[in-house]
């Protein structure tokens, strides 16, 4: 069979399972299995394949029209300007993630010298995609999962950047080591009956642990608002994550532990995302 007459077959398939994009996802789950570029297919469209090959994009397909996502699929995901490896141990990176990089670059300098701190590092894409940009920043990740600790160490290696950047497979409360200058975290905020509103993507398969923020989608943001005013020098900038209707709930918490709100980001969404807060 040959790419064209495969790639309709994977159309087919996926459009009567009412996933979304069945032809960007069939490209994606063909170039993935044969190990080509997306131009590849479109440019040989009568080249055949070997039965090895078919039988890799055919249970490709037959995952995703469960609904796994393709990133979990092809152990890929971009962000910001690198492509991370990521698998079902970790959360797949948002665009809406992207917006604490913007706010970091907005912030600081390439000439300045710093310490960061990511709290619930997973697959390290927040605070890689910093380092990345800012050569003289130096990076701490932690993260509850030994796995996603794994994995942002593999994508550390993938990106060059292991001689700044450690990692501490640690929960928040138990970690205690250094001072830092800025701490990122995108923690679980999601609350725990809104699980049934989310799409079968993201429930059935990303980790319940890098999602879940408890009954109230807030116990986790209190932890790492709490652990951030020990560890944050004074001065020192906190970008936090949050879920689209906690602003008022999480700049009362960061007043009362001694932060000072700066500013709230919207997303792309126009929903509330980030709060940058400063250490007073």
């Amino acid at each position: 069979m040959n790419i064209e007459n495969i790639l309709n077959e994977g159309i087919n398939i996926l459009q009567k399972n009412n996933i979304s994009n069945p032809q960007l996802d069939s490209e994606l789950l063909l170039s993935s299995s044969i190990k080509k570029d997306k131009r590849y297919i479109i440019l040989n469209p009568k080249e055949f394949l070997t039965s090895d090959q078919l039988d890799k994009f055919k249970s490709l397909i037959e995952r995703r029209k469960k609904g796994e996502p393709i990133a979990y699929l092809i152990n890929k995901k971009e962000f910001w300007k690198n492509e991370f490896f990521v698998n079902k141990d970790v959360l797949i990176p948002r665009p809406d993630t992207e917006l604490i990089i913007e706010q970091v670059l907005r912030i600081y300098s390439k000439e300045i010298q710093l310490q960061v701190l990511d709290i619930g590092t997973g697959s390290g894409c927040i605070l890689l995609s910093i380092l990345k940009e800012r050569p003289n920043f130096y990076g701490t990740g932690i993260d509850i999962s030994a796995k996603s600790i794994n994995i942002s160490k593999f994508n550390t290696k993938q990106l060059n950047l292991t001689n700044r950047v450690k990692f501490f497979h640690s929960s928040v409360d138990n970690f205690s080591i250094g001072k830092y200058d800025l701490i990122v975290s995108n923690p679980p905020y999601i609350e725990f009956l809104n699980f049934k509103y989310l799409e079968k993507d993201v429930v059935n398969f990303e980790p319940k642990l890098a999602l879940s923020g408890g009954l109230d989608g807030f116990s986790k943001i209190r932890k790492v608002i709490n652990k951030a005013r020990m560890l944050i020098k004074k001065n020192g900038k906190f970008i936090l994550e949050i879920g689209f209707n906690q602003k008022n709930k999480v700049k009362k918490v960061l007043k009362e532990k001694g932060f000072y709100i700066n500013k709230t980001i919207k997303d792309y969404g126009n929903n509330d995302r980030c709060i940058i807060s400063t250490k007073i």
